[in-house]
C-alpha cells in the first residue's frame, strides 16, 4: 500500500486530501504537522585551485577606480 503525501501552504480553515481508490473502504490514519524546513549551511567555496590562474596585465588598482568612477 502506498503511502499519500502533501505539502501544502495553509491559507484557510481546512484542507482536502484526494486518496487513491485502493483506500476505499479501509480504515486510514491522518497525520498534520507543521513543516520544519531545514536551511542548509552555506558551503564556503575553496578558490585555491584558482590561484595564479588569472594574468592581469596592467594596474589593477587604476582599473578598480575606473570603474568606480563611471557609476559617479
Amino acid at each position: 500500500m502506498n503511502a499519500v503525501r502533501k505539502i501544502i501552504e495553509h491559507h484557510s480553515g481546512s484542507i482536502t486530501v484526494e486518496l487513491p481508490e485502493e483506500y476505499n473502504d479501509k480504515k486510514v490514519e491522518v497525520i498534520v504537522l507543521p513543516l520544519e524546513v531545514e536551511e542548509l549551511p552555506k558551503k564556503k567555496y575553496d578558490f585555491s585551485d584558482l590561484v595564479g590562474k588569472l594574468e592581469w596585465k596592467g594596474d589593477a588598482v587604476a582599473e578598480q577606480r575606473r570603474l568606480r568612477d563611471e557609476w559617479d
